[in-house]
């Protein structure tokens, strides 16, 4: 893991939500270049976009409980010049305003940056209302649009400076509770690229997200066992970095994949289709199920709907041990 630049994820343990990752990187994004601009439906403290607005109150509009318009205004401000980064909770943008992202960003392939919070099963207390699982699906599906991911707070950062620069409609989902960090600040992150954090020659994880630091915890446990995981951070849902993916497929032939979101139309679907045209093999894949969320404690929740690292062993033994 040191050629990643990967933090002690066991001696130095910190954790931060990677909404606060955003926050600093677009005010760090906004002192590099005065194209960046930033909107907000009334969430600015919750999704951290609060920092961007405090260093250039000239350079952000309020836009309030209006999603619909929080798209379409962004994609005005797009047309005109501007880098625009508009964030609401993933429930209400893109969950509630994917018609107007399709027609006004994606369709006319404008270059906003969509950042929809409290996504996942870190949402917590808030519940199935607020707990946003379809949104990889969602966005996935839409033409023209990027999907992020960032692994913890660090990458955060790193991806939203990336996303300042990209020219193309992003969407990253940022999540509520703190994370552990397990990137530094010299661990690469490029738009597209997916990276081997483990070597490994018998099971692969592909994991997006919060997920990962479950799957390096993981993997140590199972090559105790006798298993060697190689373990793939995938920050890029789309584009999927396919020629990373499919050498490591090529090699294990068992895969499990992991995410914090539906793997109906996720990264669990995104692998199933790669898979099934480019490499065959065993396949798992971790994540919610076909269900909706509901109230309690991360860790409460991560049990309920099978994320724990108990949970990824027992996937990795199944795909390990079954015929090839």
């Amino acid at each position: 893991m040191t050629k990643l630049f990967l933090a002690d994820i066991h001696t130095d343990l910190k954790t931060e939500p990677n909404r606060k990752g955003f926050g600093r990187g677009l005010k760090k994004a906004g002192e590099l270049d005065e194209q960046v601009v930033a909107l907000c439906a009334d969430l600015t403290d919750s999704t951290q976009i609060s920092l961007f607005r405090d260093a250039f109150p000239d350079r952000f509009v309020e836009i309030g409980v209006a999603e619909q318009n929080l798209a379409t205004v962004a994609s005005g401000m797009a047309a005109m010049g501007k880098i625009p980064f508009a964030s609401s909770y993933a429930a209400f943008s893109p969950g509630r305003n994917w018609e107007q992202i399709k027609t006004t960003i994606a369709l006319n392939d404008r270059p906003v940056k969509i950042i929809g919070a409290h996504t996942g099963l870190y949402t917590g207390p808030d519940g199935a209302t607020h707990q946003m699982l379809e949104d990889i699906a969602l966005m996935r599906a839409m033409p023209n649009m990027v999907v992020i991911a960032p692994g913890d707070s660090l990458e955060a950062e790193r991806a939203t400076l990336a996303m300042a620069k990209d020219a193309r409609p992003n969407y990253m989902r940022i999540t509520r509770e703190a994370t552990p960090i397990l990137t530094t600040d010299k661990t690469p992150f490029e738009i597209g690229k997916a990276y081997v954090y483990e070597r490994g020659e018998d099971v692969t994880f592909i994991s997006t997200g919060t997920m990962t630091y479950n799957a390096l915890v993981a993997a140590e446990k199972l090559f105790k066992e006798g298993i060697d995981v190689e373990v793939i951070h995938c920050p890029t849902i789309k584009p999927l970095d396919r020629k990373t993916i499919i050498e490591s497929i090529k090699k294990t032939r068992a895969v499990v994949t992991l995410e914090e979101a539906q793997v109906n139309g996720g990264l669990g679907g995104a692998i199933a289709e790669l898979m099934g045209e480019e490499c065959p093999g065993r396949l798992k894949r971790i994540g919610v199920q076909d269900s909706f969320g509901e109230s309690g404690k991360p860790e409460e929740l991560f049990k309920k709907y099978g994320l724990t690292v108990h949970h990824i062993m027992m996937a990795a033994h199944s795909v390990f041990d079954a015929p090839a």
